[in-house]
């Protein structure tokens, strides 16, 4: 498996506008793998637009951030 740190240092992205009040606006679901996406770091983006791609595996003193389900039944 592919760890983050196997695709180089990180190229960090800038966003446009103010920060957003929580992380959420930062991250999207991959539709290939489902893994979540931090945009503001390109390889991560750039990794998750290869078709049949892995999941990145996670490394030591990674943070897995999770965000509560605010769905209501």
């Amino acid at each position: 498996m592919t760890k983050l740190s196997d695709l180089g240092p990180p190229i960090l992205a800038k966003r446009h506008g103010d920060e957003p009040a929580d992380e959420r606006p930062n991250f999207y679901p991959c539709p290939t793998c489902g893994q979540l996406v931090d945009m503001r770091d390109a390889r991560q983006v750039f990794y998750h637009e290869r078709p049949g791609h892995e999941p990145l595996e996670p490394e030591d003193g990674d943070n897995i951030i999770k965000f509560p389900d605010r769905r209501r039944s």
